[in-house]
């Protein structure tokens, strides 16, 4: 049996080793983080409705209701009307005829993948794609082909070439380490010239973009016929957890009936369903929280350019500042929580090697106070030798 501990030593020599850190208090922009007050900068609760009032009453009201836990999967007897109610809900949000829950979103994009696609298929991704899209690419048998990011001449060249099976892109709507787009709709249209499915993962889009929170499908006015799967989260904008499918009838049923990430789980808490409903109609009816957000993006974009900071091209809440060597961008992340800020580091092999960086997310529940304090604490990093 191999030894781990070597292997750990290693990480650690390397500044690539990870610690969890635990976080008490109600869920916002200031929480206890390992017994002290910190001030964050780091999280993905872009719309500030984890510790919204209506959706903790509703979770509550939820669990006295319909319980705690589902106590089964969906298609044993978990699928509770919680769940059924947001489904619709969700499909209408999304404008599309079905919706489709799962646990987590990595549930989601494993599910898919491995439910639509098999050996003498090929499934076309992005190289900045989340983890899940690559892991459900590899778990489904297909060949996973990998094209530079935004790299759509090279993808084009591949989807021309014959091919016997089946040919899906997948890609994130907003990438997650660099909050920048992808180009939906010209990979939208290669999609229906080439005859290829085109998944869309809108985790970090849901709820920000698109003027009613629709994501970035809204964003760029795509349809159904454009992008025929979207998979979108709870657990970020919307500030809850799990994830869902939204497509037509014969997709959403193809998934009850195959994916097995759907079928060989534990459905979750039907309080969760209720506590998401109330967030999404939050996040439909309260557009000033969008508002805000743009508003906090430019204002940090403008003071980060002042100072110099080698920040990357996004218009989104991901606001990423380049360090280039993990240690670096750790030294950074630790500066910064002397002075009571946790923007983690974030390193090799999430990102790229030489592009370490702190990712900075903003939230409509950051005030301008607090972000001021951020500034002016990154005005004290030191930046010689940073990407």
């Amino acid at each position: 049996m191999k030894p781990l501990q070597p292997g750990l030593e290693q990480l650690k020599r390397a500044s690539l080793y990870r610690s969890r850190r635990v976080v008490s208090g109600l869920t916002g922009p200031e929480q206890q983080v390992d017994g002290r007050r910190m001030l964050l900068f780091c999280s993905n609760d872009y719309l500030g409705l984890a510790g919204h009032p209506r959706v903790i009453e509703a979770l509550q009201r939820g669990a006295a209701e319909q319980g705690a836990g589902s106590g089964s999967a969906h298609l044993v007897s978990g699928h509770s009307s919680a769940h059924h109610v947001l489904e619709e809900e969700l499909a209408a949000f999304t404008g599309r005829p079905r919706a489709l829950l799962f646990s987590t979103g990595y549930m989601a994009n494993l599910g898919v993948l491995g439910a639509l696609l098999g050996k003498g298929d090929t499934v076309h991704q992005d190289r900045l794609n989340h983890a899940s899209l690559i892991d459900g690419g590899l778990l489904s048998g297909a060949r996973l082909r990998r094209f530079p990011h935004g790299g759509l001449p090279v993808l084009e060249k591949r989807l021309q070439r014959p091919r016997q099976g089946e040919a899906m892109v997948a890609v994130d709507g907003v990438f997650s380490m660099d909050g920048d787009l992808a180009d939906l709709p010209a990979l939208a249209a290669l999609c229906r010239r080439e005859g290829a499915w085109l998944l869309v993962d809108d985790a970090h889009g849901i709820g920000v973009l698109g003027e009613q929170g629709g994501g970035s499908l809204q964003q760029f006015g795509l349809s159904l016929t454009d992008v025929p799967i979207l998979m979108g989260t709870l657990g970020k904008a919307l500030g809850t957890s799990g994830a869902f499918v939204a497509g037509s009838e014969a997709l959403i049923e193809t998934l009850i009936q195959r994916a097995r990430s759907y079928i060989f789980t534990t459905a979750l808490s039907p309080a969760l369903a209720a506590a998401t409903r109330a967030s999404l109609r939050l996040a439909q009816q309260e557009g000033w929280r969008r508002q805000r957000l743009r508003e906090l993006v430019q204002r940090f974009r403008t003071g980060a350019a002042q100072l110099g900071l080698p920040l990357l091209n996004s218009q989104t809440p991901i606001q990423p500042i380049v360090a280039g060597t993990a240690e670096r961008a750790q030294a950074w992340s630790r500066q910064l929580e002397q002075e009571g800020i946790l923007v983690t580091a974030i390193r090799p092999p999430t990102v790229p090697d030489g592009s370490a960086r702190l990712r900075v997310t903003l939230s409509a529940a950051h005030t301008d106070a607090q972000l001021e304090r951020l500034l002016d604490a990154l005005s004290r990093l030191s930046l010689e030798g940073a990407a």
